[in-house]
């Protein structure tokens, strides 16, 4: 029989390192991804969230790994220069219509044989994948990792425009469903200049609508926002209003963001100071 098993998720780093303690894996832009095997050879995608998500991707159905095991993994879509696009896999994930090929990135195993193995240290459980995956393929692969060299592996992500990598204790056991500072991500933030012109008036559903110099709009923030620079903002005259948004006089803002996205919005921007 096929359950969810909840994935152990990441803390934040702000800065990479260099640790012999440590495996360095570069962090995937795509959808976190469970896939499951049973005893029958029954496969079984799942989401994150616990959502079944395998009719979505046909594809994956035939991997030819045996029964009895689980994968974590990210479900990705490359680019032209083979770098993975989060809007492709999501617009792949959003429509039955969409055939865009996507490929399955293993980077641990939660089951083998049937067996539960999150109690091993991390090390071991690459060998295992090694294994369970001795040759990469278009639709499934593993994922490489380096032992060390966080802070020059960060380097190479940047010069790449990438996502960011993870650093991860070789020893670390799979923590079920928990957050946990044996695995830590650092992003490759991107940083603009922008201009915060209104906010949503329900506060239960903040966010504050930014622009450009030239006024055209460029998103709008929900996150990293501390309670005083929100009160700054709450405290500006209202020059206009609609139902949905308090329209103010613009102020400079500095935001870190993942990346641009195709239509030239800041994708999940934060806040990161005011300009002076």
């Amino acid at each position: 029989m096929l359950t969810f098993v909840s994935p152990m998720l990441l803390h934040k780093s702000e800065q990479p390192f260099d640790s012999k303690d440590y495996i360095t894996e570069l962090k995937l832009d795509g959808i976190r991804l469970i896939y499951s095997v049973d005893e029958q050879e029954k496969v079984r995608l799942f989401s994150r969230h616990n959502n079944d998500i395998t009719s979505k991707f046909p594809e994956l159905h035939s991997l030819g790994l045996p029964p009895g095991t689980v994968l974590d993994g990210e479900l990705i879509v490359s680019d032209t220069k083979g770098k993975p696009d989060f809007e492709a896999v999501m617009s792949r994930f959003m429509s039955h219509k969409n055939k865009t090929p996507v490929s399955f990135v293993a980077f641990d195993v939660i089951k083998h044989h049937g067996k539960r193995v999150t109690g091993l240290p991390l090390i071991h459980r690459k060998g295992i994948l090694s294994e369970l995956v001795p040759t990469d393929s278009a639709f499934l692969a593993k994922m490489q990792f380096s032992e060390g060299h966080g802070a020059a592996y960060f380097e190479a992500v940047k010069d790449h425009n990438l996502e960011g990598i993870v650093l991860k204790r070789k020893d670390s056991r799979y923590q079920v469903g928990k957050r946990s500072k044996d695995w830590l991500k650092v992003i490759n933030y991107q940083y603009a200049e922008v201009f915060l012109i209104g906010y949503r008036k329900q506060p239960k559903d903040f966010g504050w609508l930014l622009t450009d110099s030239d006024g055209k709009y460029m998103g709008v923030m929900e996150l990293g926002v501390p309670p005083k620079d929100r009160s700054k903002v709450y405290r500006a005259p209202v020059l206009k209003e609609n139902e949905d948004f308090a329209y103010i006089a613009p102020i400079g803002v500095r935001v870190k963001f993942r990346n641009y996205t195709k239509t030239g919005l800041l994708r999940l921007p934060s806040f990161d100071g005011w300009l002076s």
